[in-house]
């Protein structure tokens, strides 16, 4: 793709929500499909969007470059699955001038694996240095049973070509009561043996789904004093970028992340802001707050009017989300999180 001229001067004063939050870290989802249909995430027959509504390389490559110009540090790429958007990796490589040019820390992706072991060498020479993985169990049944489908063995064999080519992985895993609670501690110690990170995420209730939440949900608080019961968990003074408390597990050697925007929410400290693959700008996951961004590129704004609208949609990002989850409770917000990239 051809990168959208942005060599004008930047202004670099950055970007600070009305709660003066400083929003150094923007989520940018490429697409809203996926190969996979996980079960707490997505409904298992979706209607994904037309490609009319769906922005163009050069469109998301223009906003994301009008984060970085305002101060944003550190892009994310996600989905729905990203590595299932043709031409995706033109757009990060593109983005990858911001690394050259030093105005951007970081490229990231979080990903499902199952293409991995096409695009991982890829991935390294664009600049891409880390990945997550989303993977909640090493049993293939219930890996196919928890994805609607998908093989295991895809996923690991992306994790090894990742690793061979030299990124550095984190896996992701939804904390799910009723499917994979049990076999946490051992995925947790099989990742620290490889020497990735892991994380731990609580179940949010996002979007319809056929699943009860509410069976599933399991309070990563309570989760962490079991783990206390026969592992030594030292905190971390650990940042990413995103909402992860770290500690060090003494017996494995390795850093466990906790994400719990239910349990203990993480608000305070909120950085990011997300752009969906609609152009639509959400900068609170459990909110339902959104600026057209869309409408504003292709309506012919100019760059200044396009950062206008920019600030403005920070300024009034929300102190923080209301996440409840419960029986007969709807979900905090309807859209899916496949369609707001996480």
């Amino acid at each position: 793709m051809t990168p959208y001229d942005d060599s004008s001067p930047r202004p670099q004063a950055g970007l600070i929500d009305g709660f003066g939050r400083p929003v150094s870290y923007l989520r940018v989802s490429v697409t809203d499909r996926c190969d996979l249909r996980c079960v707490y995430c997505m409904s298992e027959h979706m209607s994904f969007l037309p490609k009319a509504q769906v922005l163009s390389l050069e469109e998301l490559d223009r906003i994301a470059s009008a984060f970085v110009g305002l101060g944003v540090r550190k892009l994310r790429i996600t989905g729905g699955e990203p590595l299932v958007r043709k031409g995706v990796m033109g757009l990060i490589a593109s983005l990858g001038r911001h690394l050259t040019s030093g105005a951007l820390d970081e490229i990231t992706l979080t990903t499902n694996g199952t293409r991995l072991a096409e695009f991982a060498a890829p991935l390294a020479k664009a600049g891409v240095r880390r990945i997550n993985v989303s993977l909640d169990t090493l049993k293939p049944d219930l890996f196919r049973r928890l994805t609607r489908g998908g093989d295991l063995a895809r996923v690991l064999a992306g994790i090894d070509a990742a690793q061979a080519a030299g990124l550095k992985v984190k896996i992701n895993a939804v904390a799910l009561a009723h499917d994979n609670a049990a076999e946490l501690p051992e995925m947790v110690r099989w990742a620290h043996g490889r020497g990735l990170d892991m994380t731990l995420i609580e179940t949010m209730p996002m979007g319809e789904v056929e699943a009860d939440r509410t069976d599933q949900y399991l309070s990563l608080t309570r989760l962490r004093a079991e783990l206390e019961s026969f592992w030594s968990l030292t905190d971390l003074p650990l940042t990413t970028g995103g909402p992860a408390r770290y500690v060090e597990v003494a017996e494995t050697g390795g850093r466990l992340g906790f994400i719990t925007p239910l349990s203990h929410n993480f608000c305070e400290a909120c950085n990011r802001v997300r752009l969906t693959c609609i152009g639509t700008l959400h900068t609170c996951l459990g909110r339902e707050d959104a600026a057209d961004l869309r409408a504003v590129i292709r309506a012919g704004a100019a760059d200044e009017a396009l950062a206008d609208a920019i600030r403005a949609a920070v300024e009034a990002k929300p102190k923080g989300h209301d996440f409840q989850i419960g029986r007969q409770q709807p979900p905090a917000v309807a859209r899916h999180m496949s369609t707001t990239g996480g």
